[in-house]
């Protein structure tokens, strides 16, 4: 059984997620366009479950689907969709899981939103400090059940989504290339 853990931010995250990158955009090649950091660990002085998040940006997802072997030979393993439509995503590490990969294809609004929310949560730090403290006391009240923890934490992160999204939509930012 999994145990759900939150820690302090871990500057190790920025290194690790980097490294992975760099394999990813290897074993990708020509298809990628760009490899973002997403997710609590990309978001200094947050709070986290330490597993870091990457979103790869490609050409062509369907290559994507042609390299499920070539992912699993490094020690991933295939979710396909895993519930959101267009997305590709990957699981490292198992019950002790170190990375999640969601691969996009280049134009798919969820690129959008994950960036838009980490650069959000990246310049409001009041509101990624409440974030965290939340995060920390879901996982200490719910530490082997990761969908107690998860639904602890929609509503606040529907909000934080919203407002991400209308800020930037009323500062007319684009934010990342790549969308």
């Amino acid at each position: 059984m999994r145990k759900v853990e939150v820690l302090p931010f871990d500057p190790v995250w920025i290194h690790r997620f980097e490294s992975e990158a760099a394999v990813l955009r290897r074993l990708l090649g020509e298809n990628c366009i760009a490899i973002h950091h997403i997710g609590s660990t990309a978001v200094p002085d947050l709070a986290a479950k330490p597993i870091i998040d990457l979103l790869p940006v490609v050409r062509d997802l369907e290559e994507v689907d042609r390299l499920i072997g070539a992912f699993e030979s490094i020690g991933y393993k295939a979710k396909g969709e895993n519930g959101l439509p267009g997305r590709r995503y990957f699981q490292k590490g198992g019950d002790d899981r170190t990375h999640h990969v969601h691969i996009y294809e280049a134009g798919s609004p969820e690129i959008r939103r994950h960036l838009v929310f980490r650069d959000y949560l990246r310049t409001h730090p009041d509101e990624a400090e409440a974030y965290g403290r939340l995060k920390t006391d879901l996982a200490s009240k719910f530490p082997y059940d990761i969908g107690s923890y998860i639904s602890g934490k929609e509503k606040f992160v529907a909000a934080l989504e919203s407002k991400a999204l209308l800020m930037t939509e009323r500062e007319d930012i684009r934010g990342p290339e790549l969308y």
